[in-house]
C-alpha cells in the first residue's frame, strides 16, 4: 500500500508531465503555425508578385458577395502598390474565368467554394478598382448557391491570412 505522501508524489508527478506534455504541443503547434505562414507568404509572393509583408490583406463578406483588399503598407512603396493593382486587375480577369490559380498556389491547396465558383463562373460577377493604398476585387452573385460559395472563399481567406475581419455577411 502506497503512503498519503507517496500518492501525493505520483499525482503531482503526472499533473507536472502533463503540463510538460501540454507545453510541447502547444510549442509544436506555434512553431508549425509559424512554417505555415510563412509558406503562404512565400508562396503569395510568387503568385501575386510583391512581398506579402509588404501589403495588408482584408476580406469582407457582404448579402451579395464580397471584397478582396489588398493596401500597399506604405502609401510611397509605388513598386508594391503597382503590383497589388496589376495583380487584382489581373485576378478579377481570371477569376471571371475560373482560373483561382494564384489562390491555390498561395495556400498549398483549393480554398473552400472555389470548385463551385467556378461551376457557377457565369452568375458571378468580378469587378477591380484601382483605390488609393492599391485596389480591390468585388466579387457579386443574386444566385444563392454561388453567394455561399463565395461566403466560404472569402471565409477561408481571412483565417488563413489571420485578417482578424468579421466572417459576418453585412
Amino acid at each position: 500500500m502506497q503512503s498519503a505522501s507517496a500518492k501525493v508524489r505520483t499525482a503531482a508527478v503526472i499533473l507536472l508531465c502533463g503540463v510538460i506534455s501540454s507545453g510541447l504541443q502547444a510549442q509544436s503547434h506555434d512553431s508549425a503555425h509559424h512554417e505555415h505562414m510563412a509558406e503562404m507568404n512565400r508562396r503569395g509572393a510568387e503568385a501575386m508578385g510583391f512581398d506579402q509583408q509588404n501589403a495588408t490583406h482584408h476580406f469582407q463578406l457582404s448579402k451579395n458577395g464580397g471584397v478582396i483588399e489588398v493596401s500597399a503598407n506604405d502609401p510611397q512603396d509605388k513598386p508594391t502598390l503597382n503590383q497589388i493593382r496589376l495583380h487584382l486587375e489581373n485576378q478579377a480577369k481570371q477569376f471571371g474565368n475560373g482560373d483561382f490559380g494564384a489562390s491555390e498556389h498561395t495556400h498549398g491547396r483549393v480554398p473552400p467554394g472555389v470548385e463551385t465558383m467556378q461551376r457557377l463562373k457565369s452568375d458571378i460577377h468580378y469587378g477591380f478598382q484601382a483605390t488609393p493604398a492599391g485596389g480591390k476585387i468585388t466579387i457579386e452573385s443574386e444566385a444563392p448557391e454561388a453567394l455561399a460559395a463565395i461566403h466560404d472563399f472569402l471565409k477561408f481567406q481571412i483565417e488563413d491570412h489571420e485578417t482578424g475581419d468579421s466572417t459576418a455577411v453585412h
